[in-house]
């Protein structure tokens, strides 16, 4: 009677050398890349497709990937096997010492055959034959690989050396990864160097003996992690603590490499490992001038290239030897020579934290909550504070820039106070959120700027000074003062010791210098004159929330209570569900356009600070009045283009300002955020989304640590320079992204 064997195939690789096609959430394997399934279902249909003997067959996949692995199996008999999933990827050789242990467990000491998913076999008698070659020298207790002769000198695969050769069985020499050119072609001409197939046969016994010979820790981590498994008809499920605990190696560094006696069997099935684009151009169905063409292709005048398109139309003209990969979101291009190098630009997409490599873009899916943290995380703390923090602070004259340049120079502008406030609240922030950059030096620097330089004689603030800090406008601006406040309440928390003093005495010139004596609001500014705008009132709610946040004291409280009927009795139309920007000194809507006014910035601002006034005051309504701020610019305040919100629409939702800059783009984000934590819908999708957004069109295409702050009804950069008063809304939309999603840390 035939040896039983008990198969295993591994299913828990990326397939990056395949990108953009294959992601983390759709690797290689599920996909159908020469016809006749996934490469996954034809693997396991070869496996039972064994002539004689009995082979229970088990699939090692990752558990996010069930779902799929489920699809793959429906139909299938599996002998009595089934899926085993690791709740976190582990390498291969947890992945082995996974198998050794089932077989032990359940089939004895019984020979043990593993094999990847994603290898393309098309010769599955063959396959079967080659393996039943190698089943002595298993039951002997030798660990047997499969090698297949090479036929070209391939830099894309790792090599067996063997020597003495007994009965079509070969004594391996050793492995050696994949080379460069010059020593693949030496390979191909000495003649005992053979491609690794990476399949594995050996008897349970004497896998488990090497482990415990080479790799205890190893062994005795997934033997723990094994033994607490859960059952149930879907699979084998470890526990996340112990799996994780497996210190994470390949079985060619663990065993292979140490192991003695090992054979090696010349494989006498076609194979092809498909690991490149090269790979896919050697099997594919070509035309009559060499060229695989998938999708929504026209090539013309195109030979031996790979051309591909996943969703839009791809054109091409002239293309020779060459690799073109388009998907809705990347595009891959290079020589299907070069193709092999595609990890090259996984790995520096994954070191900036970009989503691309992770997930496979599609309109009816959604991105799971949390999936930006990384490349949120990345921006701000490795591009973006260092950065700010040295080219964007002005050492010489004191305080920060107004702007730098796309290239990151600082440019010679006057410098607002409500700039220099902001960037003291951005760090502050950052402070707190963990960042360990020289926050208190830039704190105080900053304040230490603002208050040397930027007094007036009432005790206020000014409203610009120029480079070298002499005053430029010495107006005592509302708006100016709401960001010196916000300012110095973060920095107060912070611990900066001169906040609380300048913090008492900007409420003490508020209170007798810009407070309306009718007390309806504040003035624009100390001289009464100008019409009146809700923006700057928008912005002292701020600050009079984060006084709150930093004392404690509900006079600030009674001070954000104020606005909040202005809010209620003038700002909110309930009609129309808009905000007005600006009025006359009765608080009437002013004539002509600006009476229509409103900009959807504004009502993302807005639907954050009531959502925060509803949680501390009570006034639960308040958050049905941000839910229809947020409705309504969503509904009317979008470019449908691009998705971003525009400058500033009419109360009808007419477009009045076509350009789209960043910092609305931030506020949506928060106020998403705030409304999702307000009882209302799941609004997770929706964060993600605007987060999606806010990267896509403003800081991605901008060099790192920068943005592009301004965007044409087109899509198209308006930008000329960086104004650093956006930074500001950048990491306070940002940090509160991190903090909402901190339980869902990748």
């Amino acid at each position: 009677m035939t040896e039983r064997i008990v198969s295993f195939v591994m299913s828990g690789g990326v397939g990056s050398r395949l990108w953009p096609l294959s992601r983390e959430d759709n690797p290689k394997q599920f996909h159908d890349l020469s016809g006749d399934g996934s490469m996954l279902a034809k693997t396991l249909r070869r496996l039972t497709a064994r002539p004689e003997g009995e082979t229970p067959i088990f699939l090692i996949a990752a558990e996010r990937h069930a779902d799929r692995v489920h699809a793959d199996l429906a139909g299938l008999d599996l002998a009595g096997g089934g899926p085993l999933f690791e709740p976190t990827g582990r390498n291969t050789a947890a992945a082995v010492a996974l198998a050794t242990l089932r077989t032990l467990s359940e089939f004895s000491d019984s020979l043990v055959l593993v094999v990847p998913s994603d290898h393309e076999i098309s010769t599955p008698r063959q396959f079967w034959q080659s393996v039943e070659a190698g089943t002595e020298a298993a039951r002997s207790g030798r660990l047997v690989v499969f090698g297949i002769r090479p036929i070209q000198p391939e830099t894309g695969y790792g090599y067996i050396e063997v020597a003495a050769e007994s009965g079509g069985i070969f004594d391996v020499s050793r492995f050696v990864e994949k080379p460069d050119l010059a020593t693949a072609q030496s390979y191909l001409k000495a003649g005992n160097f053979y491609w690794n197939t990476g399949i594995f046969l050996f008897r349970a016994s004497a896998m488990r003996d090497a482990f415990i010979a080479f790799q205890p820790d190893i062994w005795q981590a997934t033997e723990a992690a094994y033994k607490a498994a859960t059952s149930d008809l879907s699979g084998l499920y470890m526990p996340l603590e112990l799996y994780a605990a497996i210190p994470s190696n390949s079985i060619d560094y663990a065993i292979m490499e140490r192991a003695k006696d090992i054979a090696m069997v010349p494989a006498g099935f076609r194979w092809n490992d498909l690991g490149s684009w090269q790979s896919l151009l050697d099997v594919g169905p070509a035309d009559d001038r060499g060229n695989v063409i998938i999708g929504d292709v026209v090539a013309i005048d195109c030979e031996n290239s790979y051309i591909r398109s996943d969703g839009r139309l791809l054109s091409a003209i002239g293309m020779k030897d060459i690799a073109i990969v388009s998907t809705s979101d990347a595009t891959f291009v290079a020589p299907v020579s070069h193709s092999q190098h595609v990890k090259k630009i996984v790995e520096q997409l994954e070191k900036s934290g970009r989503l691309e490599t992770r997930f496979t873009p599609a309109h009816d899916r959604v991105i799971e909550s949390g999936a930006w943290r990384r490349r949120v995380h990345h921006w701000l703390f490795q591009e973006t504070l260092p950065l700010w923090s040295t080219s964007g602070v002005d050492e010489r004259h004191g305080g920060f820039h107004e702007a730098l340049g796309l290239d990151a120079s600082p440019l010679m502008k006057p410098k607002r106070m409500r700039t220099m406030a902001r960037q003291v609240y951005a760090f502050a922030v950052a402070r707190a959120r963990g960042w360990d950059g020289p926050a208190d030096r830039l704190i105080s620097h900053g304040i230490a700027f603002m208050a040397g330089k930027g007094r007036t004689d009432k005790g206020g603030w000014v409203r610009t000074l120029n480079v070298d800090g002499s005053v430029a406008d010495a107006t005592e601006d509302a708006y100016d003062h709401s960001c010196v406040l916000l300012a110095l309440a973060h920095a107060h928390m912070s611990g900066n010791p001169d906040a609380l003093r300048l913090g008492e005495e900007t409420f003490a010139f508020l209170d007798a210098h810009l407070e309306d004596s009718r007390m309806t609001g504040f003035l624009e500014t100390s001289d009464g004159k100008g019409e009146r705008r809700s923006n700057p009132h928008m912005h002292l709610l701020e600050a009079f929330l984060a006084w709150h946040q930093a004392t404690g004291e509900r006079a600030h409280l009674r001070r954000a209570a104020r606005i909040i009927d202005l809010f209620r009795s003038h700002f909110f139309d309930p009609e129309s569900w808009t905000l007005g920007e600006y009025f006359d000194a009765e608080w009437k809507s002013s004539a002509g356009e600006k009476g229509s006014w409103t900009e959807p910035g504004h009502h993302f601002e807005w639907a954050s600070l009531l959502v925060d006034f509803a949680g501390r005051s009570g006034q639960a309504e308040l958050s049905g009045f941000a839910r229809k701020l947020y409705a309504s610019a969503i509904a009317n305040g979008l470019n449908r283009a691009t998705g971003l919100a525009y400058g500033a629409v009419s109360r009808q939702g007419l477009p009045l300002d076509l350009i789209s800059r960043s910092w609305p783009q931030a506020e949506a984000v928060k106020a998403a955020i705030a409304l999702d934590g307000s009882g209302g819908p799941d609004l997770k999708p929706e964060i993600e989304a605007r987060v999606g957004r806010l990267f896509r069109w403003h800081i991605d295409p901008a060099p790192l640590g920068l943005w592009i702050d301004r965007i044409d009804e087109r899509g198209r950069s308006l930008a000329t320079d960086v104004p650093a008063s956006i930074f500001y809304h950048l990491v306070c939309a940002l940090t509160q992204y991190l903090d909402s999603t901190a339980d869902l840390k990748a």
